[in-house]
């Protein structure tokens, strides 16, 4: 059996942790403990780098490690999960993601990987194929970045192959969709259909609609689809929570949810159906506000206490909003999504409610107007208020992010996959302050990592490998990638662990392996510290733990 006098401390000590007096623990029934060890565990704490097992009780906490518990244990009077040699970290938790449309992605037709604009138009031909005429084909995923026809999808491409069916296609990152001219006509979008604030309708020299909708314009085509029914939205939820934590996540920062999906959420944790511990940011509708000002239809793994902004678009369709023009597009600066005065009252009626804050801001304008109104407000670190990408930022913004105790929530795997045309976007001057995650955590900034997912594929491990190789999934960088910002792998594990949970105000359950944290664990076959770094993305996850429960074992490929 484990030595009585450490198991008792530490029992003690969990009680205290949970208001219990050390007099009601020792009058309790003894609980059954679940051990992991057999492999080299990284807590996260520096105090205590690695340890050789972690305790659990049979309240989903941590009891303790060993060290400074004794292993001195019987078997048979506890559960033991032998490790097998792999490694396990604190809980992986992806800091900006979006659950349902993880699950769409999964259910639907996913454009990833099309390499050019003839596969796209081959892959949506192939698709229509059998389909009833005036019946929508909807898809997202494509991305033009190193296609050889060096420009976005048409209206024109796609029509050869879809006279007779509206087709919709969102660019990768959801902040664009290119149509065909069935959609256009179906939506009464003309060439003289004006573009509406915070979006444009892309126009060729002639003024004619291109097909490629950008941000606000996508709203124009609405009238065109169905919005999912609760069953669909319960599906998706479902299935992007199975794909999850099969990746190795155990939680979420779940971003730019409806207010309808609460519920959904809450129903699916009741029916163990909803495996990861959940962070929800809902739009800033008066709905959404309202339900994060009540923080209703919360569990012990889902907290809903905040809401979803938006200052500009995306870098990739020249949608974020920078100070000077675009390089490659001098006609543009970007989209401005909400107004100075919008922002500033969303602001002040979140503080009133005690609402955590978290606003998208890509293009140096969009930071750097995000960051005077926050100083002007005179809100405090306490809040803990997030800028979601923290992209790119003028130079002398980078400090004021720390100082004013802003969260930079940033997403490693855009860099190396930006910086593939971030340079022509952006022109090599106005790189030294992008994806600048390495100057924000030296100036004082907390940096939470995540995936952005579906935008990204949400992998851990890939946003790991890009955190500190700075190189994209072949090993290539190139001019304007500014190794500097590399991560040191205990900064890079940080992001997804401590970081994260403080950006959540969880830090005393989660981030670290340590007596009275939930026991959420991922275990991967590779130690992410010290392999080379190529090697990194050849990890598989072995094992998902939230809360002491196996929730993805790789050996059967299911929950226990």
């Amino acid at each position: 059996m484990l030595r009585i006098a450490s198991l008792a401390l530490a029992l003690t000590l969990a009680a205290c942790s949970t208001g219990q007096t050390p007099e009601a623990a020792e009058t309790e029934p003894a609980q059954r403990l679940t051990v992991f060890t057999g492999g080299t565990i990284y807590t996260g704490n520096p105090d205590l780098p690695t340890v050789d097992a972690v305790v659990v009780g049979e309240d989903g906490r941590i009891v303790g490690t060993a060290p400074p518990l004794s292993e001195d244990w019987d078997e048979a009077e506890i559960d033991l999960v032998d490790l097998k040699g792999a490694f396990m970290y604190p809980g992986f938790t992806d800091a900006h993601a979006h659950l349902m449309g993880i699950g769409q992605r999964e259910l639907n037709l996913t454009l990833e990987g099309t390499a050019s604009i003839a596969e796209l138009v081959t892959r949506i031909g192939a698709e229509l194929e059998g389909m009833e005429p005036g019946v929508l084909l909807y898809g997202r995923g494509w991305i033009e970045t190193g296609w050889p026809e060096g420009r976005m999808p048409s209206a024109a491409d796609l029509d050869a192959v879809s006279p007779d069916n509206p087709v919709i296609l969102s660019r990768a990152d959801g902040h664009a969709m290119v149509v065909n001219t069935a959609a256009l006509t179906a939506a009464g979008i003309t060439d003289e259909t004006e573009n509406p604030d915070g979006g444009a309708i892309e126009r060729d020299a002639d003024g004619h609609a291109t097909g490629m909708m950008i941000d606000n314009a996508q709203r124009l085509l609405s009238s065109l689809w169905t919005e999912p029914d609760a069953a669909a939205k319960a599906l998706a939820l479902e299935t992007g929570a199975k794909v999850y934590v099969s990746r190795g996540w155990t939680g979420v920062h779940n971003m730019s949810v409806g207010p309808d999906e609460a519920p959904i959420m809450l129903e699916l944790a009741g029916e163990g159906k909803m495996p990861l511990r959940l962070w929800n940011a809902f739009d800033a509708t008066e709905e959404g506000m309202a339900l994060a000002a009540a923080q209703d239809y919360e569990a012990p793994t889902i907290t809903n206490h905040a809401i979803k902004l938006y200052m500009d678009g995306a870098l990739g369709s020249r949608g974020a909003q920078l100070i000077k023009p675009y390089s490659d597009r001098p006609d543009t600066s970007g989209l401005s999504l909400i107004t100075d005065e919008d922002l500033a009252d969303f602001m002040k009626r979140a503080d009133e409610a005690g609402i955590q804050v978290a606003v998208h801001a890509i293009g140096d304008l969009a930071n750097q107007r995000l960051l005077d109104i926050y100083e002007a407000g005179g809100y405090p670190p306490e809040k803990r208020w997030r800028i979601e990408h923290t992209q790119i930022l003028a130079p002398t913004d980078i400090a004021r992010v720390g100082a004013l105790g802003l969260i930079a929530s940033m997403q490693p795997s855009h860099a190396i996959g930006d910086l593939h045309f971030a340079p022509s976007r952006l022109g090599m001057d106005r790189l030294a302050g992008a994806y600048a995650w390495k100057t924000l955590i030296d100036d004082g900034a907390v940096v939470a990592g995540g995936s952005d997912a579906p935008v990204e594929v949400g992998s851990p491990l890939i946003e790991f490998y890009a955190a500190v190789a700075r190189k994209d999934l072949k090993g290539f960088e190139g001019e304007g990638w500014h190794p500097e910002q590399k991560l040191t792998r205990e900064q890079a594990l940080a992001l997804f662990t401590s970081a994260a949970a403080y950006a959540a105000f969880q830090e005393d359950d989660l981030g670290t392996i340590e007596a009275g944290k939930l026991a959420d664990f991922t275990v991967f076959d590779i130690d992410l510290m010290t392999v080379p770094e190529a090697e990194i993305l050849d990890a598989k996850t072995v094992m998902t733990v939230v809360g002491g429960k196996i929730v993805y074992d790789s050996s059967t490929a299911e929950g226990q």
